[in-house]
């Protein structure tokens, strides 16, 4: 039996936000991944924010085609924890797409297969639950399809994508 210590065995150890609650301090690149203190990163999404349905959206779009899929996800699980509880479903299932999108341009194509999969069948259950197809405009059609084409094509050629490059659209209309 190992007698090494284990990460954080020792709670003060831990990085800490204002609150005091264990929030990891690291600098993180444009797809969420830690990268070692003292390096520069990219700027996070401030966490706790409540937005408007069409604030939540019209930022995590601008996340995405700036290939920032993890930070996207950010603003849809600040979506679903500052939302109605009625609506939870729907954001996490947007979380789960961003996050697949994360996990393929990672490089984990297994893992970001099964999250867009995930993410698309949680958004249709939820639009045919409370018989909104397109709520706050979301595409919920293309989406699905997106999410499915890009599943499979994750499947097939086994490679990281561009995150930016796969951005999918969100919302009908100009700027949506």
């Amino acid at each position: 039996m190992s007698t090494a210590p284990r990460p954080y065995e020792d709670d003060r150890d831990r990085d800490r936000d204002a609150e005091g609650r264990a929030r990891n301090q690291r600098p993180r690149d444009g797809l969420g991944r830690p990268l070692p203190y003292g390096t520069e990163g990219v700027a996070r999404q401030p966490e706790g924010v409540v937005r408007t349905p069409g604030e939540s959206l019209a930022e995590a779009q601008e996340l995405l085609d700036a290939g920032r899929p993890f930070h996207a996800h950010e603003v849809f699980e600040d979506a679903w924890k500052s939302g109605p509880e009625e609506e939870r479903g729907l954001w996490q299932g947007m979380a789960q797409l961003a996050v697949g999108l994360t996990h393929a341009a990672r490089g984990n194509t297994t893992g970001g297969a099964r999250l867009l999969l995930r993410g698309a069948a949680a958004v249709s259950a939820w639009t045919e639950e409370t018989g909104r197809p397109r709520p706050y405009g979301i595409r919920v059609p293309e989406l699905t399809a997106w999410a499915e084409e890009l599943a499979e094509g994750l499947a097939r050629e086994q490679r990281a994508v561009d995150a930016d490059a796969h951005a999918p659209r969100l919302r009908e209309g100009p700027g949506a």
